[in-house]
């Protein structure tokens, strides 16, 4: 038997009394969250949800996830968890698409109604999802649905024990969604040895925790970083999380220095915030949190060296950079505390995971060379879920899954991104890497982040564009950027059209939307 809940299960057991969540600076212990999520199993069982059956799940960052997570698989369900901007078209298709039974959804905010849409997602697909329950924080509340019931209702008088259901380690434990930059979002089936192998590798190999660790998780808990490398990694240890459902630097700032964090993750967007971040009220002790913060994780997407460098410096912490997909539970490579750690690479591959770079031939390339990086180990999906030809693309007919990345990696075997397969701009027949010319851009003076993309070209076929923000009480041109930009970079590579913009459109991960940007050039 294997089960990814028994990496809440054993520490609850262990350490009943000792603080699992924070939130709002309500604490609850490991005893009281498991009395829950044993509720939520039960109440699963007794609505008819049985073994490997799908239930879905939107929620933002708050206790209701992880308790609703684990219980979702102690009752030996499959756990298929949504974004929480989708729209209820894009929900109902995620029903659909996943076979739900069932589907959780957290009533949301004024900014981000989810109940409303999750409503109208739901009804589109009820005809094979059963069950609504809304998720509110009033359990006298009744459900907006007649005849369904809220999460208060399923649970109440529920028993507090339940016996977890035995599942098997290729058993599927968890269904994450592509974000479907092209086509359809696709569901990468994770195994319960997929997911915990990632887990206890993360908790152990890569973040060295220890029984006293305290994390920030501000990264989505629907996505696979927030969820294998701290929530899962940071249950299995025994450690207390900090749940924020939205990040602002102030906001994430004052939790680290009031409880004590000591481990962080985000990806480069939110390290950029922090960098750009001034306290101009004096609010907070930087060298106090410093001393209590032990170390930054960064993935998600490359982060540039200027704000890592810069974060280092201003924080005086190591940012240890890694790799992973959805597709890979989600870790892949990683820069590891007691190793030399290289900045602007992505490490290197985790225990038990074996990584490739080939050409459009499936050849592997000469060190130092670029090529697609591809993977196979513990950690590579059991495929995308009822699609055997989108799953016979990324394996293409090996045993190891194509990420669709570019890299390059060194003598000593450490990995460095250089770019999408799809995002790389071919101007006149070279081809040039987006990221690349970001970091170069972002050593400019003025500039805090930019993004680049291709656009159409008559004359060269792709010409490069560049989106830029620039620095608070900064001024500059996007001629001036482009003659500035001659001067660093070869011809056939500095943008010829450069765009200042006050902001760059992002996921709810933070990762820049190329494809919005990429689409207002069509």
């Amino acid at each position: 038997m294997l089960n990814l809940a028994s990496a809440f299960d054993y520490s609850a057991k262990n350490n009943p009394e000792k603080k699992a969540i924070i939130f709002a600076n309500k604490h609850f212990t490991y005893n009281q969250v498991n009395a829950m999520i044993n509720q939520v199993a039960n109440g699963l069982r007794n609505a008819g949800i049985k073994k490997n059956d799908k239930v879905a799940l939107s929620c933002l960052n708050l206790p209701y996830f992880p308790i609703l997570y684990y219980g979702i698989l102690k009752a030996g369900a499959v756990v298929v968890p949504l974004n929480v901007l989708l729209k209820a078209r894009e929900i109902a298709y995620h029903l659909k698409d996943s076979e739900a039974k069932a589907y959780f959804c957290f009533q949301g905010t004024p900014e981000l109604p989810m109940a409303h849409e999750g409503i109208e997602g739901f009804q589109a697909a009820s005809d094979t999802c059963r069950h609504f329950w809304v998720v509110t924080a009033d359990p006298a509340a009744p459900s907006p649905i007649e005849g369904t019931q809220t999460m208060g209702q399923l649970i109440a008088k529920q028993s507090p024990k339940f016996d977890m259901v035995s599942t098997n380690p290729d058993d599927t434990a968890v269904i994450l969604y592509t974000s479907g930059t092209t086509g359809l979002p696709k569901g990468a089936e994770l195994s319960h040895s997929n997911m915990m192998m990632n887990a206890m590798i993360s908790s152990h190999d890569l973040l060295q925790l220890t029984h006293d660790d305290i994390h920030m998780i501000v990264l989505p808990l629907f996505h696979s970083f927030g969820q294998t490398v701290q929530m899962n990694a940071a249950f299995s240890m025994g450690n207390t999380v900090v749940l924020m459902p939205r990040f602002t630097p102030d906001g994430v700032l004052n939790a680290i220095q009031d409880e004590h964090v000591t481990v962080f993750a985000g990806v480069p967007t939110m390290y950029w915030q922090l960098l750009m971040y001034e306290d101009k009220d004096k609010k907070f002790d930087i060298q106090k949190i410093s001393k209590t913060l032990r170390i930054g994780v960064s993935g998600g997407a490359s982060l540039p060296l200027e704000i890592l460098k810069g974060i280092e410096q201003k924080y005086n912490i190591p940012i240890l950079e890694g790799y992973g997909l959805s597709e890979t539970s989600p870790v892949v490579t990683f820069n590891l505390l007691n190793k030399i750690r290289k900045p602007g690479s992505i490490g290197t591959p985790i225990w038990g995971v074996q990584v490739k770079l080939v050409d459009h031939e499936n050849k592997e390339v000469p060190t130092g060379e670029i090529g697609e990086i591809i993977v196979q180990g513990h950690n590579v999906m059991k495929g995308y879920y009822k699609k055997p030809e989108a799953t016979k693309d990324a394996f293409q007919n090996t045993d190891w899954f194509h990420t669709g990345d570019l890299a390059k990696i060194d003598e000593d075997g450490y990995v460095y991104i250089v770019d999408r397969v799809k995002d790389m701009i071919i101007r006149g027949g070279f081809n040039v890497y987006p990221r690349e010319i970001e970091e170069v851009l972002l050593t400019h003076p003025a500039i805090s982040l930019a993004s680049v993309i291709g656009i159409s070209n008559s004359q060269y076929g792709e010409e490069v564009k560049a989106y830029v923000v620039l620095k608070e009480g900064k001024t500059t041109t996007p001629q001036e950027i482009i003659e500035w930009s001659k001067n660093q970079m070869a011809a056939y590579k500095y943008p010829r059209v450069v765009e200042i913009r006050k902001s760059l459109p992002m996921t709810a991960t933070g990762k820049i939307l190329k494809k919005e940007l990429k689409a207002e050039n069509c």
